[in-house]
């Protein structure tokens, strides 16, 4: 049977697995935002030149700048409801440590313990091991 400090320490590792998940989740949001908020800036700049780029007209460019502000907001929102988790999970994973630590504390401790019962012989357990000591008689 395992120990609920193993349990613990597994649970532990599990909750660490997913906030890094998460991390890397919230980076390819910021990833994507990033490349979405520089696909703005060219499609202004292009406006602004007056002078669209070959076979695009100022309206078509107009209409994917919309289209990629609506979707870089969206981004946003997403990143924004990301970082919340990885701050759950992050505060998840501090408080399942400190649990975790005092299990494996009381685990050792009780370790010790019967370990010093055992070597004193106050273990009820040890007594039922060993023979009562042989009486003498005076004869």
């Amino acid at each position: 049977m395992t120990s609920r400090a193993d349990k613990l320490g597994r649970l532990v590792s599990l909750v660490k697995l997913q906030l890094r998940l998460s991390e890397w989740q919230l980076a390819q949001l910021r990833q994507r935002e990033r490349s979405l908020e520089d696909e703005q800036e060219w499609l202004v700049g292009a406006l602004n030149h007056g002078t669209p780029p070959a076979g695009s007209s100022s309206e078509s460019i107009a209409r994917r700048l919309n289209t990629t502000s609506v979707g870089a907001r969206a981004v946003q929102a997403e990143a924004a409801q990301q970082l919340d988790q990885v701050r759950r999970e992050s505060r998840r994973v501090k408080q399942l440590e400190e649990v975790a630590k005092a299990a494996l504390a009381d685990k050792l401790r009780d370790a010790e313990k019967r370990s010093l019962e055992e070597m004193t012989g106050t273990n009820p357990a040890v007594h039922a091991w060993t023979p009562p000591p042989a009486k003498r008689n005076k004869t």
